[in-house]
């Protein structure tokens, strides 16, 4: 049976486990709050479900606790900056911090962060954007074993590199657009793994390249120690808006490609381009207000299609969520109750407590 808890519940129950993995209690609540927004948005792939691989990553060294954003080139409406395998939820955040002061007070800025440990939502970073009146666009790799493979390949070749899109409309919630560029992120299919669920044909290929309908091929080891993969969305067009990821999250960043071997290092590291843009500085405000908002209605007087929920635009679905399981709580499978269970043993925390 799965385990339903409140927010503020899991919120406790993951800062103590993340304490005793060297964090401040500031940053143990920051991590924390992040990953249970992100349970609570209808998002566990990026939740606490996270927590068992951020405890083998710390322990490895492949995760530094109390790590902070570095400042190593300023010009102006340029940052570049170096997580230092710090927690993305912090590092990130110090980044995007940085960065929307200054697209504020430049009009625009482009933000580069590399050596980020594992991001998680990169929704929350658009979500902080839009915030304060700003597009925001970014750009994520992933380097970590891969997971995805190439259009027209057998095996996995790089990770999920997710692209997200943030824009404020005025008077309403934003548009907020967040998706891996394969079928499906990487930590869905876990999620699918733990709960004994098959998933839809067309996600996935086994370790010899045949398609199959069992998360497990990219969860835990296959025939031969091998692993299947994911297949990106939109066959060669997600494949190239991947490569696309890999490129500017990766490569201009300087956080790096994968161009190796997989290994079993549980280390998941980011980097990100973002680019901010105050839409208040370019002299059309009034127009991209009025405009916005005019076509979100028009999408919206659709008539009932295949969907049971009608038209939404990206980002009601989260909001939604939020509101149901803020309402009947989280529910955290028995698998990844277990995982979790397992995490908080290794640094000496009782999960259940």
């Amino acid at each position: 049976m799965p385990h339903t808890l409140s927010a503020q519940d899991l919120i406790s129950r993951t800062s103590r486990v993340l304490q005793a993995c060297g964090s401040s209690a500031d940053e143990a609540r920051a991590v924390a709050d992040n990953l249970v927004l992100a349970n609570l948005s209808g998002h566990d792939s990026h939740g606490v479900g996270m927590v068992p691989r951020y405890v083998d990553a710390a322990l490895e060294g492949g995760l530094k606790p109390g790590a902070q954003a570095q400042v190593e080139l300023d010009l102006g409406a340029i940052l570049r900056l170096d997580g230092g395998r710090g927690y993305g939820q912090i590092v990130g955040a110090q980044a995007m911090a940085l960065g929307i002061a200054r697209a504020r007070e430049q009009g625009s800025c482009i933000l580069l962060l590399a050596n980020a440990h594992h991001l998680g939502r990169i929704g929350h970073f658009a979500e902080m954007a839009v915030a304060q009146g700003l597009i925001a666009l970014h750009f994520v790799n992933v380097l970590s074993r891969p997971v995805v493979a190439p259009w027209g390949g057998g095996d996995g070749r790089f990770g999920t590199n997710p692209c997200c899109i943030g824009v404020p409309l005025a008077g309403r919630e934003p548009f907020v657009l967040d998706f891996a560029t394969s079928r499906v992120a990487q930590g869905k299919m876990r999620v699918a793994y733990n709960e004994g669920r098959r998933v839809p044909e067309g996600y996935l290929i086994d370790e010899k390249g045949q398609p199959t309908t069992d998360p497990g091929v990219v969860v835990v080891p296959q025939a031969g120690g091998l692993f299947g993969a994911l297949m990106t969305f939109g066959e060669h067009k997600g494949y190239g808006l991947a490569v696309a990821c890999e490129l500017l999250g990766g490569a201009l960043t300087g956080t790096g490609t994968w161009h190796r071997a997989p290994d079993d290092r549980q280390a998941v590291i980011n980097g990100m381009l973002t680019v901010l843009i105050d839409p208040a500085r370019l002299g059309t405000r009034e127009t991209f207000e009025q405009e916005a908002l005019a076509f979100v209605d028009w999408l919206k007087r659709s008539p009932p299609g295949s969907q049971p929920e009608g038209v939404m635009i990206a980002g009601d679905p989260e909001r939604r969520a939020r509101a149901e399981r803020a309402r009947h709580g989280i529910e955290v499978d028995d698998g990844t109750w277990a995982g979790l269970e397992r995490a908080a043993a290794k640094v000496a925390v009782d999960w259940a407590a």
